[in-house]
């Protein structure tokens, strides 16, 4: 241990008056996937929000490498290291494809390596090569998913977070996101990843933290949570507890 890339200590968050995370403490290795997982409301989009700087933690500290980033700006995360891919995708519909990578390597720390970054997430996503030419608003749900991802590691991240990467998407996108998440994370990506699908989250997370009314309920390797029968029950399902 002790090669933590992120560290999130004992944070606070509100909306207002409304607090909505409470104490919550994770820390993401290097090198490795960090899935959290939970009910809808549970918390998940807001902490990341958190992380990226869009909001800011009334309590707590985020180190990211050692350093904070409890007060910086989201551009300022972003120029450090940290990529977000936001549910929802967030794309420039009306821009194509390659105008939306070229705009992901807009950080000063990812424009020398733009040619790089251009061709590994050609490698990854070659359905994005063949439409380069094409408008973003033009694609389907999962070609639109796989250049939110693209364009977030043309920044060169060292840590990609991933907000609900799977959702709306059909199985056989689901499976497509899985497989180049995984391979993501072979080439030294670090991942945190959030996810509602919490059996496929699960299956390739090397740490998992379960987030319930805004509070860490449990938190433990992917595949133990995956076996824990409580964690079956309460988020995954009976026709997944019985595999």
């Amino acid at each position: 241990m002790g090669n933590h890339l992120l560290e999130v200590k004992g944070v606070d968050v509100l909306y207002g008056d409304v607090q909505v995370i409470w104490d919550v403490s994770i820390h993401v290795e290097k090198g490795t996937i960090v899935a959290l997982v939970g009910a809808n409301g549970a918390g998940k989009t807001t902490l990341l929000k958190t992380i990226s700087g869009i909001i800011h933690a009334k309590r707590g500290e985020i180190l990211f490498s050692g350093k904070s980033l409890t007060r910086l700006k989201p551009q300022e995360v972003v120029d450090i290291g940290i990529s977000h891919v936001p549910e929802g995708r967030r794309l420039f519909s009306n821009l194509t494809v390659l105008e939306n990578l070229k705009l992901g390597a807009y950080p000063s720390r990812a424009r020398p390596l733009f040619a790089e970054s251009l061709e590994r997430a050609f490698s990854l996503f070659p359905v994005l090569k063949a439409r380069k030419g094409q408008k973003a608003g033009s694609l389907s749900g999962g070609e639109r998913q796989m250049l939110a991802i693209a364009r977030a590691i043309m920044a060169h991240p060292d840590l990609l977070m991933l907000d609900e990467p799977s959702l709306g998407l059909s199985p056989i996108f689901v499976k497509t996101i899985f497989e180049l998440i995984y391979a993501l994370n072979k080439q030294k990506v670090t991942i945190l990843l959030v996810e509602q699908n919490i059996h496929q989250a699960l299956k390739i997370a090397y740490q998992a933290y379960v987030l319930k009314t805004g509070k860490i309920a449990i938190s433990g390797r992917g595949d133990e949570l995956l076996a824990d029968p409580e964690v079956q029950k309460a988020y995954i399902g009976e026709r997944w507890s019985k595999r």
